[in-house]
């Protein structure tokens, strides 16, 4: 029962500290509120970048042609070996017939493709190009790959895109480093404003904490109400922007699939709600209770040593 009224003196103290600086606690929450749903958005960006990338990837395909003389059998011989591969997602055989019909509905502009097709009659001009088509499901392992499938016997050639391989994976690469220094930047900016207003309210209660010390009340006793201070500015400074990030996610959604769900929607797909959400929130949350743990930690650190 002690412990209880304790707990709820320590929570009605909290909140007593944020009414008497309510201005410069609507400041910190508001700043919060800035960085957090700044994080999001960069997080929106990031993750669905990420996730564009990694459907690009599996599309990076490595092309293997066969010599003149292989047989039914070698190139099924070939696909199995290639299939064992860690690094394919899939492979996919393409028939001469199949490659000339996908070039000229690919490359072959409408007014254009009528006179080729009728230039060619009934031949195919990709005869003999039977080919599979390998999709990786880790890009950077493609020339690793390449070298191997040209070492197997019965293969001609292998057309690979080992440039698009390493932008994709230097994109990769370059998104991640961004992302966690714009976190830190972030982080670094919410505590010190957290750690400034939980010093003012503390500056405030000098002559009350000094009293309170000769009496003999245990450090932690003192500590509690900035602690429950930092804590609810730091959950609200979550709760905010979390909301603002879903209603705003949810309207670029709606804008994408409405305006380019026929055109580059079919191509560029933004990841579902609830797959943003289910990773953002946590973070949200664990990034405003971490700061407002630790913005009250350094402050209290700070100014209680200064007060006998």
């Amino acid at each position: 029962m002690r412990k209880l009224t304790y707990f709820g003196y320590h929570v009605k103290q909290g909140f007593i500290n944020l009414k008497r600086h309510f201005g410069k606690s609507m400041m910190s929450i508001a700043i919060m509120t800035v960085c957090i749903f700044l994080f999001g958005l960069f997080y929106f960006v990031f993750t669905n970048i990420s996730h564009i990338i990694k459907d690009a990837e599996t599309n990076v395909g490595v092309s293997v042609f066969f010599d003149e003389d292989v047989t039914e059998q070698q190139i099924q011989d070939i696909g199995a070996k290639i299939n064992t591969r860690s690094e394919v997602a899939y492979i996919k055989f393409i028939s001469a017939d199949e490659a000339w019909e996908k070039y000229k509905r690919e490359r072959l502009a409408a007014d254009e493709s009528s006179a080729l097709v009728e230039s060619f009659g009934d031949d195919n001009p990709l005869e003999g190009s039977d080919s599979y088509e390998v999709h990786l499901a880790d890009v950077s392992k493609q020339t690793e790959l390449v070298k191997y499938i040209e070492g197997l016997e019965g293969v001609r050639n292998v057309n690979d895109l080992t440039q698009v391989a390493e932008v994709l994976s230097n994109v990769n690469r370059i998104i991640r480093v961004v992302s966690m220094a714009f976190t830190a930047i972030l982080i670094i900016i919410s505590v010190f404003i957290i750690s400034s207003t939980i010093g003012m309210g503390i500056g405030a209660r000098k002559t009350e904490i000094s009293i309170m010390k000769l009496i003999g009340a245990k450090d932690g006793f003192i500590r509690a109400p900035f602690m429950v201070e930092g804590i609810v500015l730091g959950l609200v400074g979550a709760i905010v922007p979390s909301v603002l990030l879903k209603l705003s996610y949810d309207k670029v959604t709606e804008y994408f699939v409405k305006h380019f769900s026929n055109g580059l929607g079919s191509s560029f797909e933004l990841m579902e709600a609830g797959d943003i959400f289910g990773i953002l929130i946590p973070i949200c949350f664990a990034i405003g209770l971490g700061i407002g743990i630790i913005g009250s930690f350094i402050a209290l650190n700070r100014q209680l040593a200064k007060i006998n």
